[in-house]
């Protein structure tokens, strides 16, 4: 069969990021079919779309959709109306049957199958997109295939795959030379799965709790792949890199024995590092640390069902700066239990979060299959019979969400490492600018104070 992949993210703020999923997609389905992706930050003319469908004559068309909205309460952008653009046009070029899949889609798939109209969806994994192919192939049963979902069947999201394997390829396609240009950032992964019980997060329910890991010498063979690409960085795209220490250990020598030679990046847990941990990473070629710190209050770390406290961020962060790496936070401000003293608490001890660039979140999206959606039911927030694909943002009972954002406001002023939500326009022009001279990389760390 002929199968039409379209990346269908527009997010770029505050970058452009590589639709790594569809490259796991098409190698799982590459042996049986021909598979062509397409990416709509690199279609340019209105009818771009229209042309490639006409000129390769689908047999399905897959819309992988990864996000649904922005998560960011101070600049909210929902990408709905997007889709139902993208939706209209392919309707309009071929009869194929359009496939929905996705982290935004497992997410939504009730929803997104009704307002897009879509025959099918793949819910977690895309992989299991080769199932779906053969049975409608072979004119087998859609229904209960694992994953598999329509308009009327039941939409349960099935067990991960066991062995989720490394990409295997990387195609030369225009997609490719799109973030090469902007940015020069690709991606990769070593694992899959969340352990962590953080009350806001989706990833447990799209990628499972139990942590799946990609060998490392995959994931250094995924690197070099990239650095031959022309890469001049690359993120690794794990929930948590460091969930299993050992195994981001392993990986860390992999690269090394690998010679890669360009920067990287990972989301970090700020937990107690083992010694040396971090010099060992910056000699694979870390540069960037994110970590995912939430709050600097261990009464909220505790409702975060984070498995650190303040202390522990205290001093994975010296670690990491010791080291000589570049290391921002994530807070976000405003869940189940915040208050007056719990923000200033926050607020007051950042000061000690040295070089560094600090971002922040005033609000907390509610998204279902997490405990705060729970928490937001049984408080009333929300109701089991409302549709969450219009941002909804859980609002603490202690302090009102506008007084959080003055709280912070007033901490930030003037400072340039300081930066409420996503950063918006400004900074993604900034960011623009910054690749139009040639940089690379996220970037943020031109902000450190």
């Amino acid at each position: 069969m002929k199968v039409l992949l379209i990346s269908a993210n527009t997010l770029t703020t505050p970058y452009p990021v590589y639709p790594l999923g569809l490259d796991h997609v098409a190698d799982a389905i590459r042996s049986r079919h021909e598979v062509r992706i397409t990416d709509v930050n690199t279609l340019g003319e209105t009818n771009a779309l229209g042309h490639i469908i006409d000129g390769f004559s689908p047999d399905v068309v897959g819309m992988s959709l990864r996000n649904i909205d922005n998560t960011d309460q101070v600049n909210q952008r929902s990408f709905i109306d997007e889709y139902l653009d993208l939706a209209h046009t392919i309707r309009k070029c071929t009869p194929a049957p359009l496939i929905l899949g996705g982290s935004g889609f497992t997410l939504f798939p009730e929803e997104m199958m009704t307002v897009l109209g879509a025959e099918y969806g793949i819910i977690g994994e895309g992989e299991r997109l080769a199932d779906l192919l053969g049975a409608m192939e072979n004119n087998d049963p859609i229904i209960g295939i694992p994953g598999v979902v329509t308009q009327t069947g039941p939409k349960t999201i099935p067990p991960p795959l066991v062995n989720p394997g490394g990409r295997k390829h990387l195609r030369d396609s225009p997609h490719l030379q799109y973030y090469l240009k902007n940015g020069g950032m690709l991606n990769l992964q070593t694992k899959r799965g969340c352990p962590f019980k953080c009350i806001y997060c989706t990833y447990p329910h799209i990628e499972g709790r139990r942590l799946r890991l990609i060998s490392p010498e995959a994931a250094a063979e995924d690197a070099l792949r990239l650095q031959g690409a022309g890469a001049k960085y690359f993120f690794v795209t794990d929930s948590v890199f460091n969930s299993d220490a050992a195994h981001s250990i392993a990986v860390a020598e992999a690269f090394i024995q690998a010679d890669i030679k360009i920067p990287w990046g990972a989301f970090f847990a700020p937990v107690d590092p083992p010694d040396g941990y971090f010099e060992l990473m910056a000699r694979a070629g870390l540069t960037h640390v994110e970590f995912g710190t939430e709050s600097l209050c261990d009464a909220m770390l505790k409702s975060y069902g984070k498995p650190f406290r303040a202390t522990h961020v205290f001093r994975a962060h010296k670690a990491a700066i010791d080291s000589g790496l570049y290391v921002s936070h994530f807070f976000l401000l405003g869940g189940p239990g915040e208050e007056g003293n719990s923000i200033d608490e926050t607020l007051n001890r950042v000061e000690k979060l040295t070089r560094s660039v600090l971002f922040f979140f005033p609000a907390l999206r509610i998204y279902p299959h997490t405990d705060l959606y729970d928490i937001a039911v049984a408080e009333g927030q929300i109701s089991t019979a409302g549709n969450l694909l219009k941002p909804c943002f859980y609002e603490s009972k202690q302090i009102p969400r506008n007084e959080i954002l003055r709280r912070l406001k007033t901490h930030a002023r003037k400072r340039a490492n300081w930066v409420v939500g996503s950063g918006g326009a400004n900074t993604a022009n900034i960011v623009a600018r910054l690749y139009e001279r040639g940089h690379s990389g996220p970037l943020w760390e031109h902000l450190i104070r």
